[in-house]
């Protein structure tokens, strides 16, 4: 048994190298589109399926460049990935979280995120928790 797991995700850029970020809902935070590999599934897959679910998004497997498996907590590794979307997504109102958690209050059906939007890297630390930064802040993309 491993003693971290590992959450698999998507760093998504447009032509001008900015970063796609979803708002997680009930804070002021914004994070890419990632989340846990279930069973039996590769790195790829889950961050393909996250990508998915938490923006409503779907690439080749080939246009994911592997940036390969960091340390993120104690506990908890990021296997990362690259897409190079361009200019291709435009609007990102089309951009649809498809994955809820239930509300803490109500219980009723939450979206994780509940909005989109594009970042350059000196507002990343603004805008995401500080950890999430860090780590964004070390990569080369």
């Amino acid at each position: 048994m491993s003693k971290f797991s590992v959450s698999c995700g998507t760093l998504v850029l447009d032509g001008a190298g900015r970063l796609l970020l979803g708002h997680v809902t009930g804070t002021a935070a914004w994070d890419i589109p990632k989340g846990m590999q279930d069973p039996g599934e590769t790195p790829l897959e889950a961050a393909m399926r996250e990508l998915r679910e938490e923006a409503g998004l779907a690439f080749a497997p080939a246009r994911f460049a592997d940036l390969g498996q960091l340390p993120y907590r104690r506990d908890k590794r990021l296997h990362l990935f690259r897409v190079e979307a361009g200019g291709e997504l435009g609007d990102l109102g089309q951009l649809v979280c498809t994955s809820y958690f239930p509300h803490q209050a109500t219980g009723k059906p939450t979206p994780e995120m509940d909005g989109f939007r594009w970042a350059a890297r000196d507002e990343l630390s603004q805008l995401c928790w500080p950890r999430m930064a860090s780590l964004l802040l070390t990569l080369a993309w």
